[in-house]
């Protein structure tokens, strides 16, 4: 076995400096605290639905955060392939132990969080990165230090910049399909209009719309078509489609509008028709 020798390149220490338990990492931290204690507050009459989507803007900055590290991490690791400068390498990976280890705590104790709110998931991502890139700083820095071999430190440091763009690309893309109103990951729209069709009492489904407002507040609103009844029986038909959404989907906030078919607003004789007939079918 070579002996060892106290230098590796400074990527990996420039690398770590910039990842590790530095500024990034606790910016991530506060800032999700803030989006979870800012989302508690009530809503109000000009955010009728509160303050739930701090939490994704603030998972957004994270993720983004995470692409301006990788591609930072990538530019040192290319010059110090140009240009390789030795440094000490026993501070470096002492220091990158002692971020293992806490970094993988912190990873443990948002983790259960982080499976239902995206935010929480956010900061989740950024401290199992640094305890992973931690991990790498060690492994590098062990190998050359035996064997000399300094291309190990930038090759290294690259995997380190895919690994943090992989993991932070589902982040980015969820929080930008939620400001973007779209539909939860996973969902089927067509299975939702199926579920709303076979609700007994409904003949016709449209202008159907599902949205995000925050993490794990799912929002829909749709119009469906019944049958001329009485209001109770049009009142439990509402009821039904509401309680399938909630069940099925997780959409627990919904407005449904009811149309009566073969009746215009303006037709007074059909909609006398139809109170009639609905005053028969209350007497039955």
């Amino acid at each position: 076995m070579a002996r060892l020798q106290p230098a590796t390149s400074q990527t990996l220490y420039r690398c770590y400096r910039t990842r590790g338990t530095t500024f990034a990492d606790a910016l991530a931290l506060v800032l999700s605290w803030y989006a979870i204690w800012i989302a508690q507050k009530p809503s109000t009459a000009q955010r009728t639905f509160g303050y739930h989507r701090v939490g994704i803007i603030a998972a957004l900055v994270n993720a983004v955060s995470l692409v301006v590290i990788a591609l930072l991490i990538f530019w040192e690791a290319f010059s110090r392939l140009r240009h390789p400068e030795p440094v000490q390498s026993t501070p470096m990976i002492v220091v990158a132990l002692i971020a293992i280890l806490m970094n993988t705590v912190i990873s443990f104790w948002l983790r259960s969080a982080a499976k239902k709110d995206l935010n929480v998931r956010s900061a989740y991502m950024h401290m199992l990165g640094d305890a992973i890139s931690a991990a790498g700083v060690v492994a590098a820095g062990v190998v050359v230090a035996f064997t000399g071999a300094s291309i190990a430190d930038p090759i290294v440091s690259i995997l380190i910049g895919i690994l943090i763009l992989w993991s932070s690309w589902g982040i980015l893309k969820e929080s930008v399909n939620v400001l973007l109103e779209a539909i939860p990951e996973g969902m089927d729209m067509e299975q939702v209009e199926r579920t709303i069709g076979d609700v007994r009492g409904v003949r016709a489904v449209h202008d159907l719309h599902v949205w995000t407002v925050g993490s794990g507040m799912v929002c829909g609103s749709c119009h469906i078509m019944v049958d001329e009844q009485s209001v109770r029986s049009g009142e439990n038909v509402l009821r039904a489609v509401t309680e399938k959404l909630e069940h099925r989907f997780g959409i627990a906030h919904t407005t449904i509008q009811v149309e009566v078919e073969g009746c215009e607003p303006n037709d007074m004789y059909c909609i006398k028709r139809a109170a009639e007939r609905a005053g028969e079918h209350d007497q039955h």
